[in-house]
């Protein structure tokens, strides 16, 4: 009898993958790893699929030893071998790759202000507060603070952006504003930076565009919370 045969004939693989991915589930939770892949509002939809999956497999693992089973369908195994994978192989994504791909049309804004110091705005409050007001010199001057990561395109300057999603990852969309790097200076593409200065406006391809104008550089640490909605 073949490995595969063996396994399918097992009254113990339904249980393990469901307890695998219950499991797997939880610890996301707990770990931060959700944070790179998911909107923090559906952290407790993920939570309770976990606490499910892991009762399910408890019944299941109750059936299995007090009556006969039969052959495991092969998409047990399957789902069994993706859940190990996931565990090996924690998600580590590019973010400016992804954002390279994708179009600049942000989400609407949960609550966005219009009424906060400049300098206490977010990036993409920033984004979409120059979207709802298209005359560029209206914040000309204005101090600001922003972090995110480099997002490098093919034939553009970098950008520093943030990445916002209503769900996941899958339906994520690039925040980025322009920024004039100081000469000498070499921005890598998902490199997390922060930045303090002032919002310009600049020239580009006759165009008048607010760009930022740092007057300080710093390398951070990725957030807890990279994504916003």
């Amino acid at each position: 009898m073949s490995l595969l045969q063996r396994l399918r004939r097992s009254p113990w693989m339904t249980p393990l993958a469901l307890g695998l991915w219950g499991w797997l589930l939880l610890w996301s939770s707990a770990s931060g790893r959700l944070d790179l892949l998911l909107n923090a509002a559906f952290h407790p939809v993920v939570t309770a699929a976990g606490a499910v999956l892991l009762l399910l497999a408890l019944i299941q693992l109750g059936r299995a030893r007090t009556r006969p089973v039969g052959p495991v369908p092969l998409g047990v195994l399957l789902s069994l071998g993706v859940a190990l994978l996931m565990l090996a192989v924690p998600p580590a994504p590019s973010f400016s790759d992804l954002a390279a791909n994708r179009q600049d049309s942000l989400p609407e804004a949960p609550q966005l202000s219009f009424f906060l110091p400049p300098e206490q705005r977010t990036l993409t409050e920033w984004v979409r507060l120059l979207r709802s007001q298209p005359d560029p010199d209206l914040h000309a001057g204005d101090p600001l603070r922003i972090s995110g990561f480099v997002l490098a395109r093919p034939g553009e300057p970098p950008q520093l952006a943030r990445l916002t999603v209503r769900c996941c990852l899958a339906d994520a969309t690039p925040a980025g504003l322009p920024v004039d790097w100081p000469e000498g200076t070499d921005p890598k593409p998902d490199q997390w930076l922060e930045i303090e200065g002032t919002m310009t406006v600049q020239d580009r391809n006759g165009v008048p565009t607010n760009v930022v104008n740092p007057t300080s550089i710093k390398s951070i640490p990725r957030p807890a919370r990279p994504l916003e909605p």
